[in-house]
């Protein structure tokens, strides 16, 4: 995407603390755009253990924070998943963004809604307890899979497709932002990018970071556009160069790691 400037930019699903985050590839993202507004749309943590947390994932974390610094003049957004329920107070201590069930906004004359859409995964809602136990051990057998993580990135997308949750979630979402009276409606959770539209609502799916296909939302005044990261020879440099690379940047990630003290959050 490089330097081109959007006013809002859609990101979920990163899985911070799994084998499997992209994290690197997220940071290198957030630091090429330039937006007015930043929405974090959910399972950004893969559970609530912040010991799984690796260097790259604490990157991640502080660029959020300085993002989130009103100087930038940015809006930041967290919108709560099911895999990070119950961080909200956290997060509004750690990197200084407020977490929503649901959000809000208008823009070019449209309102929009954002939320993460296991509210729409019946299977999530009725087995919360089961998914809990279900997450152990697919963090486990990240752990314990080969180079490039095939064995769980497979059981991701066959969990996807088994499960139809692309469908379900999407009907969901397009029957909720009726009742809302939203014009266009934006979830994750599936971890399948997609796009759809019905009786004049416009349904979009920002994708996840969690497997080969990086994918994101952008909105601006030409409309929505569901985007795919590929790296370039710079984002794959270990010592970036750039302006974003500060002493400030690195002070920061040695705070958020000093404040959780790598702590386990139970409920």
């Amino acid at each position: 995407m490089g330097a081109s400037v959007c006013d809002t930019l859609i990101l979920s699903d990163l899985h911070l603390g799994a084998e499997c985050s992209f994290a690197r590839e997220a940071t290198n993202l957030l630091k090429q755009c330039r937006f007015q507004r930043l929405i974090l749309l959910g399972d950004i943590f893969a559970d609530l253990n912040f010991g799984r947390l690796t260097k790259q994932h604490w990157k991640f974390l502080g660029l959020i924070r300085k993002l989130s610094n009103p100087k930038r003049k940015i809006e930041v957004v967290w919108v709560e998943g099911n895999h990070d329920h119950g961080l909200a107070n956290v997060m509004s201590h750690l990197v200084g963004v407020r977490v929503y069930q649901e959000y809000v906004w208008e823009f070019a004359g449209k309102r929009h809604l954002a939320i993460h859409g296991h509210q729409f995964d019946r299977f999530v809602v009725n087995t919360l307890r089961l998914n809990y136990l279900g997450t152990l051990l697919y963090l486990q057998l990240q752990r314990l899979d080969l180079r490039g993580k095939p064995i769980t990135r497979f059981i991701d997308r066959l969990n996807t497709r088994w499960l139809r949750m692309s469908e379900k979630v999407a009907r969901g979402a397009l029957f909720h932002a009726r009742l809302r009276q939203a014009d266009r409606v934006f979830c994750g959770h599936t971890h399948d990018a997609l796009q759809q539209a019905k009786d004049g609502i416009e349904y979009y799916n920002s994708g996840g970071w969690v497997d080969s296909r990086l994918t994101y939302v952008t909105v601006d005044a030409d409309g929505v556009q569901i985007r795919e990261y590929r790296e370039s020879p710079v984002d794959g440099d270990e010592h970036p160069t750039d302006h974003d690379t500060t002493l400030d940047e690195l002070s920061d990630e040695s705070e958020l790691m000093e404040e959780t003290q790598y702590e386990t959050i139970t409920d």
